[in-house]
């Protein structure tokens, strides 16, 4: 049975290996041998091999005999694991990624409105009013205004609600995904926009989906996300 302490050691250089290869530390050098990782961290084989194995169920890794072990391109990722998505999150800034997070969100949070409004959950859709209240009174769109780290927790609670509202099982299970994308995304169209969330278009989609018009909260929700594309390539062009 494996030891705690070994298993806590395997974590912490999961975490350590997984951000640089992630980051691209090793793009120009190559995945360093076994050994090689045993010397820098001072790690036994066995704890090293369990990091290893964990870094090539997440995809971010792959060995082959008498080739050894290389890092793999990133279509090859699994992008849906929260780790990597938090290492992303630790990338050199990069438009195209900001710009795909937006791309995925819209290809989902429209339609997640669109059936809260429909299905009328009331204990759900009162997490999306919890949520907006807390933007609200964390700052919302009042520049110099409230705290900053607050409201944007309440803006992602406010779409994360929404998920969860639409009642759709697949669609919440894309929480940590959805998470990280508006972590990302929201910090860069608040610093692009010059101010934290426009209250008003969220309030527009909470007043749709508690009135039922689905439609309306399918197009509130569409809004925000096309103008976060236009901030981001807006910022592309800078």
């Amino acid at each position: 049975m494996r030891s705690e302490l070994g298993i806590s050691l395997a974590y912490g250089l999961l975490a350590s290996l997984g951000q640089s290869i992630v980051t691209g530390e090793f793009e120009k050098t190559g995945f360093p041998t076994e050994a090689e990782l045993c010397t820098k961290f001072g790690a036994s084989r066995t704890v090293m091999r369990e990091a290893v194995k964990m870094l090539s169920a997440k995809g971010l890794i792959s060995s082959r005999q008498r080739q050894g072990t290389r890092v793999e391109p990133v279509e090859n990722w699994n992008l849906l694991d929260p780790d990597v998505l938090r290492w992303l999150m630790e990338r050199p800034y990069s438009n195209k990624i900001f710009l795909e997070f937006t791309q995925m969100r819209l290809a989902i949070e429209p339609t997640a409105a669109f059936l809260a409004a429909e299905l009328q959950d009331r204990l759900a859709i009162a997490g999306i009013r919890e949520g907006y209240e807390a933007m609200v009174l964390h700052g919302g769109a009042t520049a110099g205004g409230g705290d900053k780290d607050l409201a944007l927790q309440a803006d992602i609670d406010f779409h994360v609600a929404i998920l969860k509202a639409s009642g759709n099982p697949f669609f919440w299970r894309l929480k940590p995904l959805i998470t990280n994308a508006l972590n990302l995304s929201i910090q860069l169209t608040n610093k692009i926009a010059g101010h934290m969330a426009d209250l008003a278009s969220h309030e527009a989609i909470l007043v749709a989906i508690e009135k039922g018009d689905a439609a309306a909260a399918k197009n509130a929700s569409e809004a925000i996300l096309l103008e976060s594309l236009t901030f981001i390539e807006t910022a592309k062009a800078v």
